[in-house]
């Protein structure tokens, strides 16, 4: 029932013990700048683009989503059918801009393989 004699000396020196250790590891990590991870507010332009960006990006959603969800539920000669094209243009367009986003991308990759590239050695 009782503890053993200096049971917490043990423990104090075990703490003491990993705390050297761990000090030991701290003095072996290089130091990493603190500046390099520092995190700044965007600049009012920036936050504008940003702002426009999704704004532009909701309209759009919301566009799509009534043009495929909603209308084929509205009659046909309803006056809410002349502000939408043709439902056929609602799966090739998204599948152009599929097709042109893949093409940026791709692009985008080759020119940053194409400037890192190193030179062969010739023997």
């Amino acid at each position: 029932m009782g503890r053993p004699a200096g049971g917490d000396k043990d423990r104090v020196s075990t703490l003491s013990r990993k705390s050297d250790e761990a000090a030991a590891a701290e003095e072996e990590t290089p130091e990493v700048s603190v500046a390099a991870y520092e995190l700044k507010m965007a600049s009012g332009v920036d936050q504008a683009a940003g702002m426009s960006l999704v704004v532009f990006s909701l309209l759009l959603f919301t566009y799509y989503s009534v043009w495929v969800v909603v209308l084929p539920f509205v009659d046909s000669d309803h006056v809410l059918h002349k502000y939408f094209l043709p439902r056929e243009y609602s799966v090739i367009l998204p599948g152009v801009a599929a097709v042109v986003l893949l093409l940026c991308v791709g692009a985008f990759t080759a020119v940053i393989m194409w400037k890192n590239r190193k030179p062969k050695k010739v023997d």
